[in-house]
């Protein structure tokens, strides 16, 4: 049931729930906000997206990588 919550989180974030690029940040209240890795270089792409993101130049589906 775990897994089926997660997805359905991530679906309703749009583009974000399955691109490489996104990271999460947890606040101390224990919400959650999403990052935009590409905003790291690229100054076009916001680092805090509006959700859910429906289009994005940037999107690449996959599994997030690891932060460095």
């Amino acid at each position: 049931m775990e897994i089926d919550e997660g997805r359905t989180r991530l679906a309703g974030i749009g583009l974000c729930g399955i691109c490489r690029y996104r990271r999460t940040q947890a606040s101390k209240r224990g919400g959650v906000f999403y990052r935009c890795a590409r905003a790291d270089d690229d100054p076009s792409f916001p680092r805090y997206p509006p959700l859910p993101v429906l289009r994005c130049s940037g999107h690449q589906p996959g599994e997030p990588t690891r932060e460095g």
